[in-house]
């Protein structure tokens, strides 16, 4: 069983790669030829910082969300706008979608749920923590952006061996699982209790890697999870930007406040999902 898992496992990920390169390659030229300018417009974004960040946030990787908190750390923008940027934030499920050939219409539907909670999401909070902060430009650091400096192919090949590796791991634990247990039993036993796979859910999303955007969305493809757990996740996370914050923003309290409000949000959007009955 163990090596008819782990060939059908290395057919499927071999049939990915080239799909997985061509949209790296595409993501990557995308990064260098207009990042620098978005990440101006986030810095200048102001009051309608929340609305700005949650369009520029669903932009795949995480750049945007470790540019964004290196902004925050110099308090150039406002809370209500990281919050934006890092819910919107897919990290890898986009070129994982992708390279599995899922429809448009539900990427495109799950980018617009994951825009309008972050957009709310942002407004409500610099509507509740209107407090106003001089910037301190001496924390704003683009060291730790995650981005390569080695040019746009050796860029894209990086991450695409990267999440390779990732989609490999992770798709060999699933069918292993799922093979041992059978996929019916397997679902039945998150499925039949979605708001408890909500928090977890929301929990795993909270995990500052790329690996974590990678297990959500291979679950929800196996029919494993619901699409209010995919949503409590995808939302909670935000790639390295959390971990970023936490290397350039010396406030820890506040530190831990940002992550209650990604768990929160990510748990209630989650879970209004699941009471409308929303069907990607």
């Amino acid at each position: 069983m163990v090596i008819d898992v782990l060939y059908d496992t290395c057919i499927d990920g071999i049939r990915l790669l080239p799909f997985l390169f061509l949209t790296y390659l595409a993501m990557e030229c995308m990064e260098h030829w207009t990042g620098e300018k978005m990440r101006k417009v986030i810095g200048r974004s102001g009051k309608a910082g929340p609305a700005i960040g949650s369009f520029l946030g669903i932009f795949p990787q995480c750049g945007f969300s470790a540019a964004a908190a290196n902004l925050y750390a110099g308090r150039i923008i406002t809370t209500g706008t990281l919050i934006a940027v890092f819910l919107s934030t897919s990290d890898e499920m986009l070129p994982v979608m992708l390279s599995e050939n899922v429809g448009a219409s539900m990427i495109a539907k799950i980018l617009f749920l994951k825009v309008c909670f972050a957009l709310a999401a942002g407004f409500l909070v610099d509507f509740a923590f209107r407090k106003k902060e001089e910037p301190q430009i001496e924390h704003f650091c683009e060291r730790h952006h995650c981005h390569c400096e080695k040019g746009i192919l050796a860029s894209a090949v990086n991450h695409t061996w990267r999440i390779f590796l990732y989609i490999l791991v992770v798709s060999f634990a699933l069918n292993f699982v799922i093979a041992l247990i059978g996929e019916e039993a397997l679902a039945a036993v998150i499925l039949d209790k979605p708001f408890l796979g909500l928090f977890v859910a929301a929990l795993v999303g909270m995990i500052p890697n790329c690996a974590s955007s990678v297990i959500l969305t291979q679950l929800y493809l196996e029919n494993v999870l619901g699409a209010g757990a995919l949503m409590a996740g995808l939302l909670s996370g935000s790639g390295v930007g959390f971990l970023v914050l936490l290397g350039v923003n010396d406030d820890r309290k506040d530190n831990l406040r940002i992550f209650a409000l990604l768990y929160g949000f990510g748990v209630a959007a989650g879970a209004l999902v699941e009471v409308l009955g929303v069907v990607f």
